[in-house]
């Protein structure tokens, strides 16, 4: 019987896991390739389209119609491959949410004052409000450039993904051959972060993040709230670690990074390397990468 065109039943030569229900398929396990998305299905996910190969008993090769001996099915790509992803604009969110409240300002403006709101919006600033939008995207378009530019087999990344039931989301995840890194994208354009310790010895230790003369240390908050959220997603042995990235800061020319409650406060130069390094994970990226942009959709 012919094969269907984008379907082929076969012993796979790759572990690799179903795209419909995630679960586990070892080597030499019986599955579908689908030739259009480069992925597999089991056999419990079969649908009436797929066409039955038979398979031979072993790895002998086959016969043909006429008996002679054929090659036994190939797999292709490896069944860990999976059907194309999307990364997610770094940035999206914050963009459409300055470009919002600017609009809206805009109208109440030229409402407000049918024939001087056109002046008034040229000689004054958008609330600190709305600016902070506009900060906040560009920090996230910047650092996701650079992602971008540093993606390989052993480090892929996800932008923007909303954070389930939530009007929050993640800027950026990197999911590496160490593990995934959870990644806070901060532009304090000439502040400086730095670690507060107070207490210690009579009083309980409380660590909190400054930037410039303000304490920021919701941040950290935050950034592990993202952390608990992935680990949730992710095998026990997999490590998630939280990242606060500061962009254009006043960091000193030699360190100047530090770690807050388990969050790495750090700059662009000294992130980039991390997320490059080897590690024990690397077979795994793939996989991860699936599994997260499922779970986290684009925001």
């Amino acid at each position: 019987m012919p094969d269907h065109p984008d379907e082929k039943w076969m012993r796979l030569r790759y572990a690799g896991t179903c795209r419909i229900c995630h679960a586990a398929l070892g080597a030499r396990t019986q599955a579908i390739y689908e030739r259009t998305t480069k992925t597999v299905r089991c056999l419990t996910c079969s649908t009436p389209s797929a066409t039955v190969v038979p398979l031979p008993a072993d790895d002998e090769p086959g016969r043909d119609a006429r008996g002679a001996a054929t090659a036994a099915p190939d797999a292709g790509p490896p069944a860990s491959i999976h059907a194309p992803i999307d990364p997610g604009t770094a940035g999206a969110s914050a963009r459409r949410e300055y470009e919002r409240r600017q609009s809206r300002r805009e109208q109440r403006v030229r409402s407000q004052h049918p024939k001087l709101g056109g002046l008034i919006l040229a000689l004054s600033d958008d609330p600190q409000s709305t600016t902070a939008w506009n900060t906040g995207a560009l920090g996230e378009e910047r650092l996701g450039r650079r992602l971008n530019e540093l993606t390989s087999e052993t480090m892929r990344v996800l932008h923007d993904r909303r954070v389930p039931g939530s009007r929050a989301n993640i800027d950026h995840l990197a999911v590496t051959a160490t593990g995934i890194h959870v990644i806070d994208a901060k532009r304090y354009v000439g502040k400086r972060p730095v670690l507060r310790v107070e207490g210690g010895v009579l009083r309980p230790r409380v660590e909190k993040l400054m930037v410039g003369s303000r304490d920021h240390t919701k941040l950290v908050d935050g950034v592990l709230q993202q952390v608990d959220l992935v680990r949730s997603l992710v095998d026990d042995d997999v490590p998630v670690t939280g990242v606060l990235c500061f962009i254009e800061s006043d960091w000193p020319l030699i360190g100047g990074g530090f770690t807050t409650r388990g969050v790495d406060v750090l700059r662009p130069k000294k992130l980039y390397p991390r997320l490059a390094a080897d590690g024990p994970h690397a077979g795994s990226v793939a996989d991860l990468h699936a599994r997260l942009a499922d779970a986290l959709p684009v925001a």
